[in-house]
């Protein structure tokens, strides 16, 4: 017995000691949490002179779809707490029902709900349609090229998610998911991540998931590839399931013992938004904010790092109107770059104002482009050519923020 005492106080003080790195991570984290949060109180903010900004999520389900166990109150309860503008619904779909007219569709509260569709198609291809339809189920007896074709005629987006296992690349899609919070969470180390989940997520969910958030390279090298060929966007998904946690003794209307979510909707709209830029003179409703995101109008912003509202990307030409993302300049003279990165700062023919907070990356055709702009250095280049996009990353914060994009752009076209 005196053995078995002491081999129980060994693994007990082992167990102690093991929690020590953990304690440790969550006192980084409280620490990160107040630089966020001294930023985000220094925002000025951007009168934009052409567009108003909405924020929101793409790539959401409920219970309606199945893999969720997700309610409608649930869902609208989380948006209006985030101040979400908008939601672009993705139920999966079913063989017995319209499950995109079944789902929520129009403003519940202070936010505007679009149903769409998450399909497959017969060659393995699989979509976020947005808006659906009681089509969606019958696409998956069809191959890519036709469902497209079927999509587009009926003005409908027709969105890649889960891109790594994509085949049909030469196919005429209208958006790249980019980036998946849901991939990112099964690639994050468990053995790390059940430590955080016990000692930071408490306080600090956001911050807890994105720390193990990597830079989706692969992803946004293909979409450099095919952005180089034709216009389409980029955006981050949600993939919000609203079911990953503990449950146990209870039955499946809810009603359990043990209910713990690690994922609830509240928690994951604030870790990523895409911010759609719509003109002022336009009314912010389903069919402007669906070609909106058509064109690329929009960014992607991981809002956990701090708030990336009046974020622009824009090109300017003497006084010519502004070209912002998602747009083509035709011409033969070199325009200005315009880039407000939160606060509100400009940079107009390369005279640049960026504090130590961040650092900006412009890529053109997909190779860094020699604008490395780090605490207010720059280098003047001759804007040519090509498909321009921009990442911006807060360096400040540490790894892994120094390689995550804080802000990811939609191109600008210049021909």
């Amino acid at each position: 017995m005196k053995i078995f005492k002491r081999i129980l106080i060994i693994l007990l003080v082992l167990l102690l000691l093991a929690q020590i790195p953990f304690i440790y991570r969550r006192y980084q984290t409280g620490k990160l949490a107040e630089k966020i949060a001294e930023l985000d109180a220094k925002r000025t903010t951007y009168e934009d002179p052409n567009f108003k900004e909405y924020k929101g999520i793409i790539h959401a389900h409920t219970n309606l779809g199945g893999h969720s166990t997700g309610s409608f109150d649930e869902l609208i309860a989380a948006a209006n707490a985030n101040d979400l503008d908008f939601v672009l619904m993705t139920e999966h779909y079913s063989a017995a029902f319209d499950t995109a007219e079944k789902t929520l569709n129009g403003v519940y509260g202070k936010t505007l709900f679009v149903g769409g569709n998450e399909i497959d198609t017969s060659d393995g291809d699989r979509f976020l349609l947005i808006p659906g339809g009681g089509e969606a189920a019958k696409a998956r007896m069809s191959g890519t090229a036709a469902f497209l074709e079927k999509a587009h005629a009926s003005n409908q987006l027709a969105l890649i998610t889960y891109p790594e296992k994509f085949k049909s690349w030469d196919s005429q899609f209208d958006g790249i998911e980019v980036f998946s919070l849901h991939t990112a969470a099964k690639q994050m180390n468990w053995l790390t991540a059940l430590g955080d989940l016990i000692w930071s997520y408490p306080s600090y969910p956001e911050l807890t998931f994105a720390k193990n958030f990597h830079r989706p390279d692969a992803n946004l090298a293909k979409f450099d590839e095919i952005a180089s060929q034709r216009n389409i966007s980029l955006f981050a998904g949600t993939d919000a399931h609203s079911d990953l946690g503990v449950h146990l003794l209870g039955t499946d209307g809810g009603q359990k013992l043990i209910n713990i979510k690690v994922d609830p909707y509240e928690t994951i709209f604030r870790l990523t938004r895409i911010h759609v830029l719509i003109g002022k003179d336009k009314e912010f409703n389903r069919e402007n904010l669906i070609e909106a995101i058509r064109i690329g109008s929009y960014f992607v912003g991981f809002d956990a790092l701090g708030n990336t509202t009046g974020f622009r990307f824009q090109l300017t030409k003497g006084d010519r109107p502004v070209v912002s993302m998602g747009e083509t300049l035709v011409g033969t003279e070199y325009p200005k770059l315009t880039l407000n990165v939160p606060p509100e700062l400009n940079m107009e023919e390369y005279r640049l104002n960026v504090p130590p907070e961040f650092r900006v990356k412009v890529y053109r055709n997909g190779e860094l482009f020699p604008l490395d702009i780090v605490a207010g250095t720059y280098s003047k280049q001759s804007f040519q050519p090509g498909v321009y996009r921009v990442e911006v990353y807060r360096h400040d914060l540490g790894p892994p923020f120094d390689r995550m994009p804080w802000i990811i752009s939609n191109p600008i076209y210049v021909k």
